[in-house]
């Protein structure tokens, strides 16, 4: 096994109702920060996809011969 196999995260096997209920609630507020910290990039990353797929879209319809 190399190092990099190894998993990034390791759960406990067995919580309590309450304690997967806070691990949960962690894990929300952390993913809500994370969001709130990179949310420039996020953006710029969300227009980059949009503007490809449109890109895409326009490209292939233009492609398309006339089915007669």
């Amino acid at each position: 096994m190399e190092p990099n196999d190894l998993p990034i995260v390791i759960l406990p096997l067995e919580l309590s109702d309450d304690s997967a209920a806070i691990l949960i609630d962690f894990l929300h507020e952390l993913t809500a920060a994370l969001e709130r910290h990179y949310a420039g990039q996020l953006l710029r990353r969300r227009q980059s996809t949009r503007q490809s797929r449109s890109q895409h879209s326009s490209d292939a319809t233009t492609d398309i011969d006339p089915p007669f």
